[in-house]
């Protein structure tokens, strides 16, 4: 019969691993949570992974331990606890209690003896135990029942032979070791001058301190021996705080440390709490509400189906498919829920032929009266037009609102949410139901009866979540926002999407052989001025080279080396000539990769057009983002970036592209925003207000303003909405930090009104924990009041930032609606078909081309009123690099 395993978990050694390991983690209430989140990752790492039969964590007590009577300087040198963990403390504590894993905690005594103790009475019943600590003072318990288990190096186990093999000596003269080479960390002394090595290699010699100092003669070094001599003290009393006392006050029943059944309902309310969503997955009850999910299987029950719909005010609805692009995807069924507790599933080509089903569907689907919610409806949207179906009446999305209010987590899926605000988990997820990555099957291929669960439930549970969401909006004021911007913009993103964009693929490959050869060239630049070959895209050989061979100076180090990230080489290219050609390699690579040789593998083989992912819910300014491709990050401050824009060009010979540029939107938006005199009189008047700005801070005539004077206006400018700092505009304009910080004073004494609205803006954000936008859009800092003074400073340029640019964002939604409706109305050919940030791009008629010019102009400018007034730039062209202004 085996032994029984025990794991005595170091909990104060866990806790700071933790807390090191992930940094900046909170909750929506401000919370600190890094540490407390690596805790649980960390302790069911060490369940899954071992399946120990028992299991206790020891914590430290505050206040002094044995240790400090026999040496007061001890641990003195080990630095306080940071706050944020010390908030952590309790809810780690709390954790391992709904764990049902006993603690210990005894006062005058640490986390160590504790489990050393506990170790020694365990090794009395013929327990194996496993200390899991990486402190090293813990080996000098290691015999044949006890072994050390150390997480910080990938688990590696310490046993009788793995000590000598690391150390050269028996695990019990592990004392005798750190008695010689002292802890910084405790603040044991050790002998001054002696390290690990030589430690090791005395101890070996002569085996034991006592030995040693017997011996002190005999030892060849006279500095070794003076050393010892001088310190002969010393090492006694370090052996002495060295050794783990394994008498503490403490009983050991092995039957309070049985492994147990952990209340997963008290797990639930704390990660709930914390805000652990993968965490909760884990511990939420899978089935709290009943339900009633039926397969519609033949004619007669599809037509009853359509008769109930029909005298529906709303109905849920979700489709399944084969795909998660809605352009390639095949419907495979339909699911419908107007009933809490009920929904029915329409699977097609099973029972019924498909044409029957749409036909069925299409005059409820078109129907202005009866509303339709959805999760992440966009979605249903094209898949439905691509049947030939129009959607209209879109309600409510539970992602969207979701996503309104609370815009910093990260996931708005159905799982996520239904979680969140039912404590619900789903029966089933995606991946149980069609497995994940290259073993995944499609949703046509999983049986009827399971899809059926599945997609019933979706349908289900978002009924159910959007009479929650529906009250949560309006308790914060985001129904506004919520009703008459993001759900219009619903049908605004799918017709964009839908709409596509014509990519000129023979331009992009002649482009792509045109960067091969001009990467060739800079590789074998980069060689000549390396001295040698090597892989210019391993970090490690590059350090190499950079740091060893030109002996350049370190700027950062990393967990494994040198950094040479972009901002290294930067600094870095001042003194060699080397780091710019490798910025320059690096930039047209990425290019390359990313956007030349990627975007003709994006045509959609059928429409001939690449249909990007416009996505609503994913910053947290309230911007658009988009995915595959990601319009946004397509570079246009380099050459070779501009000339990514020249593939994209309009549909036929007849059309041209139109881009419409909002012009200095932020900044005019911070003029309304703060009401500075200066700044609304600047917009009003036209004036150029990077010059205007350079004529007040530099106190010269406007028509005196040079171009380096301006420049330095429009950084500012610009710097000011996202906080930056006099360090952050000394590196943008190359300036002393002192000259940049009186730029900024100058800038402030001239703009006052702008100074008052930033100082009040971060009070509000402190005592509400939010800033908003014009519309009300809300995002949450609560790193607003952070005891870390680097995560307060991002808070406040976060809290300065969000306001300007999510109104932007707010702004341009506003106008996209505008548009897409007049193009509706007016039944024009025109189509919007991207929108990047500020810009809005069109493929437009030649024959419409003027009307278009004013149906955007209007649709841009008249979009919402505010103390200046906004402009908007007019371009068309052939493609999107060659584009001339409109007057």
């Amino acid at each position: 019969m085996s032994k029984k395993r025990l794991f005595l978990i170091d909990g104060n050694s866990f806790c700071y691993r933790a807390y090191y390991a992930i940094r900046s983690l909170s909750n929506s209430k401000g919370q600190p949570t890094n540490a407390i989140y690596g805790f649980v990752t960390m302790l069911n790492k060490i369940v899954k992974d071992n399946q120990p039969d028992m299991l206790a964590v020891a914590f430290d007590l505050k206040g002094p331990t044995f240790r400090h009577k026999k040496f007061e300087e001890y641990k003195i040198h080990r630095k306080p606890m940071p706050d944020e963990l010390v908030s952590q403390m309790p809810y780690i504590k709390e954790v391992v209690k709904a764990y049902n894993i006993p603690i210990y905690e005894v006062e005058g005594y640490e986390a160590d003896d504790v489990l050393a103790t506990l170790a020694k009475k365990a090794e009395g019943e013929d327990i194996e135990t496993y200390i899991v600590t990486g402190d090293k003072d813990a080996l000098q318990l290691v015999n044949s029942h006890i072994k050390v288990y150390n997480p910080n190096k990938d688990n590696l186990v310490y046993d009788i032979a793995k000590v000598k093999e690391t150390f050269g000596v028996a695990p019990e003269r592990m004392i005798d070791l750190m008695a010689l080479m002292g802890d910084a960390t405790d603040n044991i002394p050790g002998v001054s001058g002696i390290g690990e090595k030589t430690a090791i290699e005395l101890i070996g010699q002569f085996g034991s301190l006592e030995s040693l100092l017997e011996n002190v003669e005999h030892i060849k070094s006279e500095a070794r021996r003076r050393m010892l001599k001088e310190n002969e003290r010393v090492a006694i009393l370090s052996k002495e705080l060295a050794v783990l006392d394994t008498n503490v006050p403490i009983k050991l029943d092995s039957s309070d440390l049985l492994l147990k059944v952990p209340d997963e309902n008290r797990l639930f309310e704390l990660f709930k709490e914390l805000e652990f969503k993968s965490l909760l997955k884990d511990v939420a009850p899978r089935e709290d509400f009943k339900s009633s999910y039926i397969l519609i299987d033949d004619e007669k029950g599809f037509k009853r189906l359509i008769g109930e719909l029909k005298g529906t005010k709303e109905f849920a609805f979700d489709s399944e498919t084969t795909n998660e692009d809605p352009m390639v995807a095949v419907l495979v069924g339909m699911s419908f829920s107007w009933e809490e507790g009920k929904a029915y599933y329409v699977p097609v080509n099973k029972y019924l032929d498909k044409d029957k089903i749409l036909e069925g569907l299409r005059p409820i689907f078109e129907d202005d009266d009866i509303k339709k919610i959805g999760q992440n409806i966009k979605y249903e949207y094209v898949i439905l037009a691509n049947c030939g179906i129009r959607l209209k009446a879109i309600a409510f999305d539970t992602m969207i609102a979701s996503y309104l209010l609370n815009p910093s987590k990260l996931n708005h899926n159905l799982e996520d949410i239904s979680l969140d605000h039912l404590n619900h988990k789903m029966s089933m997820s995606i991946e149980e139901l069609i497995g994940k990555g290259k073993h995944a099957i499609t949703m046509d291929a999983v049986s009827v009866e399971k899809v059926c669960r599945y997609c019933c439930e979706d349908s289900d549970v978002t009924l159910r979540l959007k009479k929650i969401l529906e009250r949560e909006l309006s308790k914060k004021d985001l129904d506004k926002l919520f009703y008459e911007v993001e759900v219009p913009l619903i049908e605004v993103l799918a017709v964009m999407e839908m709409n596509g964009v014509v990519i000129d693929k023979d331009y992009l490959l002649g482009l792509s052989k045109e960067m091969d050869k001009k990467l060739n060239r800079l590789t074998k630049h980069i060689y000549d001025l390396a001295g040698e070959e090597f892989n210019i895209n391993s970090p490690k050989q590059l350090s190499v080279i950079l740091f060893e061979k030109l002996k350049l100076p370190v700027i950062r180090r990393t967990k494994t080396g040198f950094s040479t990230d972009e901002e290294v080489l930067r600094r870095l290219a001042l003194a060699h000539p080397l780091p710019k050609s490798l910025i320059e390699y690096r930039e047209l690579s990425k290019l390359k990769s990313t956007y030349v040789d990627a975007l003709p593998n994006l045509i959609n083989p059928g429409t001939k057009k690449v249909h990007t992912s416009f996505n609503q819910t994913v910053t947290q300014t309230g911007r658009l983002s988009s995915s595959e491709p990601n319009l946004q990050n397509i570079p246009i401050k380099t050459e070779e970036g501009k000339r990514i824009r020249k593939a994209f060009v309009p549909s036929g010979r007849d059309n041209l592209l139109l881009s419409a540029d909002y012009s200095q939107i932020e900044l005019r938006i911070l003029a309304h925003l703060s009401g500075d005199a200066q700044l609304i009189t600047a917009f009003k008047s036209g004036l150029d207000v990077h010059a205007f700005t350079a004529s007040l801070v530099f106190g010269t005539k406007e028509a005196d303003v040079t171009d380096e004077m301006r420049n330095m206006a429009k950084t500012v400018n610009f710097g000011i909405i996202y906080g930056m700092s006099p360090y952050g505009l000394s590196q943008s304009l190359s300036i002393e930090v002192d000259k940049a910080k009186d730029f900024i004073d100058s800038y402030f004494e001239r703009y006052p009104g702008v100074k008052l609205y930033i100082e009040d803006l971060i009070e509000e954000a402190r005592s509400d924990g939010y800033v908003t936008t014009i519309l009300g859009r809300r995002r949450y800092i609560p790193e607003i009041n952070s005891p870390d003074i680097r995560l307060k400073a991002f808070a406040e340029r976060t809290a300065i930032n969000t306001p300007i640019q999510g109104s932007a964002a707010d702004i341009i939604k506003i106008a996209m609606i505008k548009i897409h409706e007049e193009l509706k109305e007016k039944k024009l050919d025109s189509r919007m078909i991207m929108q990047v940030h500020d810009e809005l791009v069109f493929d437009v008629s030649k024959t419409e081309a003027n009307q278009m010019e004013r149906i955007v102009k209007d649709g841009m400018e008249n979009v919402i009123e505010l103390k200046v007034p906004i402009k908007a730039h007019i371009e068309t062209g052939k493609n999107w690099l060659e584009l001339e202004e409109v007057k």
